[in-house]
């Protein structure tokens, strides 16, 4: 795992854009793995910027989510499906036929697991995945367990999560309690991987994700074990790293 250091958060969302833009560069009709959450928008936020100035074209880029909550339809203000619309795709060239979302709104579960593995797999897999880290050691929404998911599947929600992820509700109360999300194997099956922390509360993730031991207890330390991961993170979430002399 190489690590990629960031002053800050604006610092961080540069560098893995770069790293971004760079593949859609190379590669045009790149296949992109893509997050939520707060940790990405800066990223989106400069990518947006470089597609306006006419320094990357989304045209032939194709786009599959990490998850999606169980439950919201497509249109949910509050669904990822919205969220990347509003964040990302309503301000690039992108064709939205390209892009892809787990189907919260499919109520059965094996169902919309399935047919979101199938699309997955018919890709090709993600030339890049971009990931976030939870406080917990979460990626996606693949949460602290005995052993590392398969594929896609539906998950209960730790505390922790939706705590974190109230931020973009207007209650606590509002978050749904399950998503849909792709399975850390399916994560691994990326070409390459860019995971990205910014603040303190990370810190302890970033530790164990980049020199804990392998456990489905952190499911980021998974990534140890990849051969293209690149993690970039600010000074606040590397505090512990750099505590270690590591």
């Amino acid at each position: 795992m190489r690590i990629v250091r960031a002053s800050d958060y604006h610092d961080m969302s540069r560098k893995a854009a770069n790293i971004i833009s760079a593949q859609v560069i190379l590669k045009p009709d790149s296949v992109l793995g893509l997050a939520t959450g707060t940790s990405p928008i800066g990223a989106y936020q400069q990518l947006v910027e470089w597609y306006r100035k006419g320094d990357v074209d989304f045209s032939q880029v194709s786009t599959y989510n990490l998850d999606e909550y169980r439950g919201l339809t497509h249109n949910d203000p509050q669904s990822y499906h919205y969220f990347m619309r509003k964040n990302f795709f309503d301000d690039i060239n992108i064709d939205l036929s390209r892009t892809h979302v787990p189907d919260g709104a499919n109520l059965d579960a094996e169902a919309a697991c399935k047919a979101y593995d199938r699309l997955v797999a018919e890709a090709g897999y993600p030339d890049l995945q971009l990931l976030g880290i939870g406080r917990n050691g979460h990626i996606g929404f693949n949460e602290p367990d005995e052993a590392f998911s398969k594929g896609t599947h539906c998950v209960d929600l730790t505390e922790s999560t939706i705590e974190a992820n109230s931020r973009l509700f207007k209650n606590e109360q509002d978050v749904p309690r399950q998503a849909y999300t792709m399975g850390v194997q399916t994560i691994m099956r990326a070409r390459r991987i860019v995971i990205i922390a910014s603040g303190g509360e990370k810190a302890d993730a970033v530790w164990a994700c980049a020199y804990g031991p392998v456990t489905p207890e952190v499911p980021a330390s998974i990534l140890q074990l990849h051969t293209d991961c690149t993690l970039v993170a600010d000074a606040e979430a590397l505090r512990i790293v750099d505590e270690r002399g590591l």
